[in-house]
């Protein structure tokens, strides 16, 4: 399988906080993998690393075949394959749904207002919304704000998606629409790295599971293995802290 994403031995600093200690993560194309564990574990900040939203210190990062340098041509590159949801939506509150959509495409890309228009009515109607492609951010949901997010990255046709608590910022019956949604783009092939606390996704939807903890990955197994022979004591102590909520 080819690799899409390789982390090798990467280390951040922030200050002389080391936010990450010596993480090394394999994704392949195809693969899905949720990142969980406790808040301030460095799981965030290993996938904004991914985008270059924060640089790392220490460490090699791979991104479909590019090493992520300094070199801002090459995290251009890398950016265009690999899109990103975050817990807060990020939309343009000023702008419309679709105007929202298509301005990345006919920026980045090149794409007239016509092809972008029709790109941004596919995705939304990927995420099941294109009746609200008119409406302006501040009148849908959370959970429709999230998913005209996830739509907007998907427009830019990306190889892998990132999702940093996409659900975190929803209120609770907000949230399965969210999921129902990453639960369809992984079951199409979509690389993904979802940072969650959702553990009924990633048992229905990763391939693979890893345990992160004051910067490190503690544990990455199968799905199936993670959750019935976890093999540290901490992932252990925060599954049985998780699933009894």
């Amino acid at each position: 399988m080819e690799q899409m994403i390789s982390l090798k031995h990467v280390s951040k600093y922030f200050g002389e906080f080391r936010a990450l200690n010596d993480v090394s993560l394999e994704v392949s194309a195809g693969e899905r993998v949720v990142v969980c564990g406790p808040s301030g574990s460095g799981k965030s900040t290993m996938i904004r690393c991914i985008n270059r939203l924060e640089e790392h210190d220490e460490g090699e990062i791979w991104v479909s075949g590019n090493q992520l340098t300094e070199d801002v041509k090459n995290i251009t590159e890398i950016r265009k394959d690999v899109g990103m949801v975050f817990q807060q939506f990020n939309l343009f509150p000023h702008l419309s749904v679709v105007d929202n959509l298509t301005l990345a495409p006919m920026k980045a890309r090149g794409f007239s207002k016509s092809d972008a228009t029709d790109l941004a009515m596919t995705y939304l109607n990927r995420v099941h919304i294109p009746e609200q492609a008119a409406k302006y951010p501040g009148q849908l949901s959370g959970g429709q704000q999230q998913r005209v997010a996830i739509a907007r990255s998907l427009c830019m046709q990306p190889k892998i998606m990132l999702f940093d608590e996409p659900t975190s910022a929803l209120d609770p019956e907000m949230i399965k629409e969210v999921l129902d949604v990453m639960i369809e783009l992984a079951e199409e092939g979509m690389t993904m790295i979802v940072v969650t606390h959702e553990m009924g996704f990633a048992k229905k939807a990763a391939n693979k599971v890893v345990f992160m903890d004051e910067g490190e990955v503690v544990e990455s197994a199968p799905t199936e293995q993670f959750f019935s022979e976890p093999e540290s004591d901490r992932t252990k102590l925060f599954l049985s802290q998780i699933l009894t909520h």
